[in-house]
């Protein structure tokens, strides 16, 4: 497999480009990518196996099971921060191994249908903490350890809302690969 190949599995949408204005319409258009999210990914994996949910997206990377998990995961953790950011000045957020948390045993032989269930239960309060925010709300920031940079919490409703087609992506790739679809 080439270089090229395998960053077209790594990023099949491409990474996140944020808009240098991110304007009302990206802040809804995101919104709703966060809103539909958790059914339309239980819509693409409830009817799978536990041999196609245990099958690996692309090389060195994590099973379909896993991926749900750790959706579940990196979910519940931006929705943290978004709450950290609006009651704290420019928190530090808490940085975590995700390869680490989708290594551990519930991330490995967990049914996924209590992610697909904490994934609605997440995005049902996350966008509707997002659709409270007002402009000021939006330009409020945290700071992530790992690179030290400061994040807006408008291109975070933006990176979140890439990661869920990012790793939708993921899955739904695979199982057009392997005919499951």
């Amino acid at each position: 497999m080439t270089e090229q190949e395998l960053q077209k599995l790594k990023y099949p949408i491409g990474q996140f480009e944020c808009p240098e204005n991110i304007s009302k319409k990206h802040i809804a258009d995101w919104i709703s990518t966060l809103e539909h999210f958790p059914n339309k990914l239980e819509n693409l994996v409830k009817d799978l196996t536990n041999e196609q949910l245990d099958t690996i997206c692309r090389p060195d990377g994590w099973t379909i099971r896993q991926v749900v998990h750790h959706l579940s995961d990196s979910h519940l953790h931006s929705y943290a921060r978004f709450k950290w950011t609006l009651t704290e000045d420019k928190p530090v957020i808490k940085a975590y191994y995700e390869e680490r948390w989708a290594e551990l045993l519930d991330s490995k032989t967990a049914p996924i249908e209590m992610s697909l269930f904490h994934l609605k239960s997440i995005h049902t309060k996350l966008v509707y903490l997002l659709k409270t925010l007002s402009e000021a709300d939006l330009n409020k920031s945290f700071i992530h350890p790992e690179t030290n940079s400061e994040v807006l919490l408008n291109f975070n409703i933006g990176n979140y809302a890439w990661h869920s087609n990012h790793h939708y992506a993921h899955i739904e790739n695979l199982l057009k690969r392997n005919h499951w679809i």
